[in-house]
């Protein structure tokens, strides 16, 4: 895994002989530890990427997410963006803004916002999460709570059409839905590696994610789970 950065469950099984519900338990072992991320027919090293190195991968989906996102902020209202790295891209995407209200769990992302005219920036409080660079627990979710958002953007390490987004931890979900609860409109923002892709923790179900935004049209096959469950950009 840490040579090639992914592993295929049924080449792992024949390389090291042994049945492939071995490697499916290994590999569900190592996602608990948040070592690995499972994808379908395998798992992805996400064990020493930090956020600058994470923030490299799919860089280029991440920058046409990002302008996707752009027309859909508000004016003069509140947002709430989480700490994931394709949220912080969509912020670094923003120059200025209208009298925005933005509120954050992710120090990059702050750090960002600050230097943005028309953007007054709040960071919550909360205990550091490493793998992000963002804050989480009960002060991070008590924050995010005070806020009536009229907007909401996020990422999730995986999304599936039926049973919504999942998370490596509990901790991260608290916050994610604290976020969804107290905006009026979310939107999810993922490039198309994370779709159709399962972590371990539940954390927002399909119905409750008003805009589903990729690097992909529309029309794009990848998306047509998707479309019967949520608006699709």
């Amino acid at each position: 895994m840490r040579a090639r950065g992914s592993i295929d469950l049924s080449d792992a099984a024949e390389a090291l002989d042994v049945h492939p519900m071995t490697i499916r338990r290994d590999l569900d072992h190592l996602e608990r530890e948040g070592t690995v991320r499972r994808v379908r027919g395998g798992a992805v090293l996400v064990e020493s990427a930090d956020f600058a190195q994470r923030q490299g991968r799919q860089l280029a989906a991440k920058r046409a997410i990002a302008a996707n996102l752009l027309p859909l902020v508000p004016h003069r209202c509140a947002i709430s963006l989480d700490a994931s790295t394709t949220i912080h891209q969509f912020a670094s995407a923003l120059t200025e803004a209208d009298s925005l209200t933005a509120v954050t769990n992710g120090l990059a992302t702050f750090q960002v916002l600050q230097k943005r005219a028309g953007i007054r920036a709040y960071l919550t409080g909360g205990e550091p999460e490493q793998t992000n660079e963002g804050l989480v627990g009960s002060l991070a979710v008590n924050a995010v709570s005070g806020f009536v958002f009229a907007r909401g953007f996020m990422s999730t390490t995986s999304v599936d059409p039926t049973i919504g987004t999942s998370e490596p931890t509990t901790a991260e979900v608290d916050v994610k839905r604290a976020m969804a609860q107290a905006s009026s409109h979310v939107v999810l923002a993922v490039d198309s590696t994370k779709l159709g892709t399962q972590s371990v923790v539940r954390a927002l179900e399909m119905a409750r994610i008003d805009l589903l935004v990729t690097e992909l049209p529309p029309s794009d096959p990848r998306l047509a789970p998707y479309r019967n469950v949520v608006e699709v950009l």
